[in-house]
């Protein structure tokens, strides 16, 4: 006698027909944070803050007042103090949708503009430049570098259908670059100069301008260095200086000079440690500009050629968040943000091995600075935003899909009529 097909069949674990929707498998969890992204983010900090450690303990205690045993730490503590202040703000910065920020980068411009004049009047003075506030702790050129590659990229995906006529894109473009340089260059700093032209030009590019405006852009840029080498001392030094090291070393500047001596140091697998000499025996800023060239020397040529794979997975992995981004202000913000970071890296290394000449540049994550430390940090979190929001995107046409095909499932009165057999076999 078969069974009734009661209450106890139907909540059995047996009746899992698909038919049912509230049987239906749950919703897909995405993993909406790039992995690697985050992973070769949180080695270089590290790596940072050991490297900054490792280099800062003598220096630290030479500037100190009190010369306290504590004094070696000074900078270090500054670092990490600095890394806190980022992760705390970061999650903000991921979390909140970028197209919030159109509301109030004109405000944050403003800002920043306002911070690089009182940089000018009150702003501490060393090496003869006036780029720190508060004894020197903070560099507003750092932050206008990131708030111009936010500002330049909603201002080219508002004009988006006009790029190509140069009144309306170009001229437009190159005041607003301008402006953020012209009071940046009154410091001065020259590379922090043509780092923010270089990014706007790279993503005037990225945004889809015609050849001949980005050629004009070049083309201004290229004359825009030529006059700050032949204008100005340090430029010129410096490029005479890079022009002798290639054809001698031993001509080359003598923070290059000492550099390359770390390197020969090293060797492949590196000193470790703490156990570099070079920093303490005359190296020009070993915790900051050159901090590349205690990394050679202390972790060897397999320690920079890990250095070198971390920014490179940076690289790879904000270009394909670009790429997937949903819209044009995603992919500039993305690219943008991850060109620059790629970018200040290369130059840091290429200047420390006599590649280009000297800029000064700070090797970001690693180099003792908290301003360019906190921008880093933010750059990875604005590209992460654009990674959330393209998941978000592709969640929600999945949904659409999934929902037009469970309609077409569930309708029965629409099902196509298949064809039926004769119960004669013969026709």
């Amino acid at each position: 006698m078969l069974p009734k097909m009661g209450n106890e069949f139907m909540n059995s674990p047996y009746w899992n027909s698909p038919a049912d929707p509230s049987k239906m498998p749950a919703k897909r969890v995405y993993l909406r944070l790039d992995l690697p992204l985050i992973i070769a983010s949180v080695a270089l900090l590290l790596l940072g803050l050991l490297m900054v450690y490792s280099a800062s303990a003598d220096i630290s205690f030479y500037i100190s007042k009190d010369r306290s045993i504590l004094s070696i730490y000074s900078i270090f503590l500054r670092q990490a103090l600095a890394l806190v202040f980022a992760l705390t703000l970061a999650p903000l910065v991921v979390i909140v949708d970028y197209h919030f920020w159109i509301k109030f980068i004109k405000p944050i411009i403003g800002v920043v503009i306002l911070l690089l004049l009182l940089v000018l009047f009150i702003g501490e003075n060393r090496y003869g430049a006036r780029r720190g506030l508060f004894g020197g702790a903070y560099q507003p050129a750092e932050l206008a570098k990131f708030v111009t590659v936010v500002y330049v990229a909603i201002w080219l995906d508002a004009r988006k259908d006009s790029l190509k006529d140069i009144r309306l894109g170009l001229v437009p473009l190159v005041m607003i670059l301008a402006i953020m340089s012209g009071f940046i260059l009154l410091q001065p700093d020259y590379s922090a100069v043509l780092t923010i032209i270089t990014i706007g030009a790279i993503l005037f590019f990225l945004a889809g301008a015609d050849w001949k405006e980005i050629f004009i852009l070049v083309f201004g840029v290229f004359v825009l260095g030529t006059l700050i080498v032949l204008t100005t001392n340090t430029g010129r030094m410096r490029v005479l200086g890079w022009f002798q090291g290639i054809s001698d070393p031993t001509l080359a500047p003598y923070q290059v000079q000492r550099s390359l001596e770390a390197f020969y140091k090293g060797g492949i697998f590196g000193v470790g440690i703490g156990n570099g000499v070079t920093k303490g025996t005359g190296l020009p800023t070993p915790h900051s500009d050159s901090i590349f060239a205690i990394i050679g020397e202390e972790l060897g040529l397999i320690g920079t050629i890990l250095l070198i794979g971390l920014y490179l997975t940076i690289l790879w992995r904000g270009l394909a968040i670009s790429l997937k981004a949903p819209d044009q202000l995603g992919r500039l913000l993305a690219a943008g943000m991850t060109l620059w970071i790629v970018m200040e890296a290369l130059i840091n290394m290429a200047q420390i091995v006599n590649l280009m000449p000297f800029t000064g540049n700070a090797l970001p994550f690693i180099s003792a600075g908290g301003s360019n430390l906190v921008v880093s940090v933010f750059a990875i979190a604005t590209i992460l935003n654009v990674a959330i929001r393209s998941e978000e995107s592709k969640d929600s046409s999945n949904d659409l899909f999934a929902k037009i095909v469970d309609l077409r499932r569930w309708d029965r009165r629409r099902r196509v009529p298949r064809s039926r057999r004769s119960a004669n076999p013969v026709q």
